[in-house]
């Protein structure tokens, strides 16, 4: 009596194999949600990351509108519709700055040699923590105007106008991040990443029409600030926030938003396929 067994399968030799090439866009959404979700629990388990966007906008605000409303307004209530903009302009673009931080110190760590062995989307790893990132701006921005409505400012623009300017600084911050995003892939080490942000932060920051009136400037200091980017996207904040009046500085903001994003999106994609 013969016994007949199950006969085993035939295996598929490694050419014979379909190797996907492409990651299905409801998979690359899927991918990103998990990645942004690593990142939100990160945030829960290390509060020191949060530091950025809820105790420096509260203590800038203070500090800039008692010591300062006097000598730029007369007075630090009629500073405020001047400052509190700027502020919220202020956390979104330092925030930012945290996302090369971050993305150094996974990519010094391995743990994106592990993502990049996954059957992920290249982009998931990095688009995931730049989701996340829009908490930390909408947390900065609207500690921001809390303390500004406390101290006495009252937006004009009224919840429309406010809503919007939040809106807009976050984007602002999401775009700027990309441009971070790249000097981590590039950099050395988490600490290089910080100081190469700060060459850039700085002139962006200060040397803008965040705080001061740009008509008490000099004339060549005038020509820089109004050169500079974030100084556009602050004078669309105050059209915003003091006026809900949608000017022509909301889409030069915008546009420069959508020009930052198409440059360095697919640097730092490019980078970070490279590095790993």
């Amino acid at each position: 009596m013969s016994v007949i067994g199950n006969p085993t399968p035939a295996r598929k030799r490694p050419a014979d194999r379909t190797i996907r090439t492409s990651v299905p866009f409801s998979d690359v959404v899927s991918q990103t949600t998990a990645m942004a979700w690593r990142a939100l629990l990160k945030m829960r388990r290390n509060p020191e990351q949060l530091v950025d966007v809820t105790v420096m906008p509260l203590m800038l605000t203070l500090l800039f509108g008692f010591m300062f409303g006097g000598a730029v307004a007369g007075g630090m209530v009629a500073y405020l519709p001047t400052l509190i903009p700027g502020i919220v302009a202020y956390g979104a673009v330092t925030a930012c700055v945290a996302a090369g931080t971050q993305l150094r110190e996974d990519m010094d760590k391995g743990v994106f040699d592990r993502f990049r062995s996954l059957p992920i989307a290249r982009i998931a790893p990095l688009a995931g923590p730049m989701m996340a990132d829009l908490i930390r701006y909408a947390l900065a921005a609207s500690l921001s105007l809390t303390m500004g409505i406390i101290m006495g400012y009252r937006p004009g623009g009224g919840v429309p106008g406010v809503v919007a300017g939040v809106l807009l600084a976050m984007l602002t911050g999401w775009s700027l991040a990309w441009m971070f995003m790249y000097i981590g892939t590039i950099a050395k080490s988490a600490s290089s990443v910080s100081s190469l942000s700060l060459v850039v932060m700085l002139p962006l920051t200060f040397v803008s029409n965040a705080f001061v009136p740009v008509d008490t400037l000099p004339d060549w200091l005038q020509t820089v600030v109004r050169l500079n980017p974030i100084s556009l996207v602050i004078t669309a904040l105050r059209d915003l926030m003091n006026d809900a009046a949608i000017t022509a500085q909301v889409g030069y903001a915008l546009l420069g938003c959508a020009i930052v994003v198409a440059i360095f999106l697919p640097l730092t994609v490019r980078s970070y396929s490279r590095k790993v």
